[in-house]
């Protein structure tokens, strides 16, 4: 209830105004948001390269509602990807299609799509394709079959959430051209008719859809995450739970593939000594970026994910 309640908030145009309008709420996003401007996320890219961990950045926003702004977030997102290359810093982008146009018009948004990726295979660099709500999944993949397949962007990923029923079909036939797939488990709350109710067994379909893509990276010849941190490998391992970690990387074990060749993937302010830990054993770490004014839907919805979210916001509430 609490969960569905805090998803339908995150769309609630009444509730952005409200809580955007309290100066103790940024403080309470930025713990997972990097910051407002380009120029704080990429600052916080160095932080995390210090370490030795990869990043990706996302400039923040979603169901863009006229094209002259899809095309502005196009050009941001272009942006951060000169920034990424002027600063030599270790990261790529992600996008929602959702926000480059997908809402108004599909072909205003795979014009949008492919100069984005035109323009990061030009400098080297990888860009990831966010998974939005289920309205949006099969216009998702068609999009991104269309780039790499057709248009030939080999630079060019997805991300598959393992609470829908159909997520094993598609990691399927994303497997079988070796594409990238950052796995997750999903944040968005859909009906039972076409994904798990329980927490349980979405639990066992992430670990089933891991199994597969460390098979399909074997059947691949293992490709490791690049010299520069901004190609990952096939499986991005992208979950804060300790089992669904510990079951990728037994399984990786078992299967012998190199631990170059699996990237464990995690929100900013999340998770962070387990970050480490991981970075420390070998593996590549990667952490999702977030910056931009759009911040609250990604803040609310990080708030209906986890109580212990929930309790750090609602304690900085009722100290302000």
């Amino acid at each position: 209830m609490l969960r569905s309640l805090l998803i339908y908030l995150s769309h609630a145009e009444w509730a952005r105004r409200i809580v955007t309008g309290w100066s103790f709420a940024w403080r309470a996003a930025s713990r997972f948001v990097a910051g407002e401007k380009l120029e704080d996320a990429i600052q916080v890219v160095r932080e995390m390269n210090a370490k030795g961990i990869n990043v990706t950045l996302d400039h923040l926003g979603e169901n863009t509602s006229d094209a002259t702004r899809a095309n502005q977030a196009t050009d941001d997102i272009i942006a951060a990807l000169a920034a990424i290359e002027a600063e030599g810093v270790r990261s790529n982008v992600s996008i929602k299609l959702t926000q480059i146009g997908l809402a108004l018009d599909e072909e205003l948004c795979a014009g949008n799509l492919q100069r984005l990726l035109e323009y990061a295979q030009e400098r080297g660099t990888f860009v990831r394709i966010d998974m939005e709500d289920s309205p949006w999944v099969e216009q998702t993949l068609r999009l991104y079959y269309r780039m790499h397949d057709e248009c030939g962007c080999a630079n060019v990923g997805v991300v598959i959430q393992s609470y829908l029923y159909r997520s094993a079909a598609d990691v399927d036939r994303l497997a079988a051209r070796g594409g990238r797939v950052r796995l997750c488990k999903g944040a968005y709350k859909e009906p039972p008719e076409i994904a798990f109710p329980q927490k349980s067994d979405v639990d066992a379909n992430y670990d089933l859809l891991t199994g597969k893509l460390i098979d399909a990276a074997l059947a691949h010849g293992a490709p490791q995450v690049s010299a520069n941190g901004k190609i990952p490998p096939i499986p991005a391992i992208a979950s804060h739970d300790d089992a669904r970690i510990a079951y990728a990387k037994r399984y990786a074990e078992q299967a012998g593939l190199p631990k170059t060749a699996m990237e464990f993937q995690f929100l900013h302010g999340i998770a962070r000594s387990l970050q480490d830990q991981l970075a420390a054993e070998g593996y590549p770490v990667r952490v999702y970026v977030p910056y931009g004014s759009e911040w609250y839907p990604y803040f609310t919805r990080r708030l209906a994910e986890r109580p212990a979210n929930l309790w750090f916001f609602l304690s900085n509430f009722f100290r302000r």
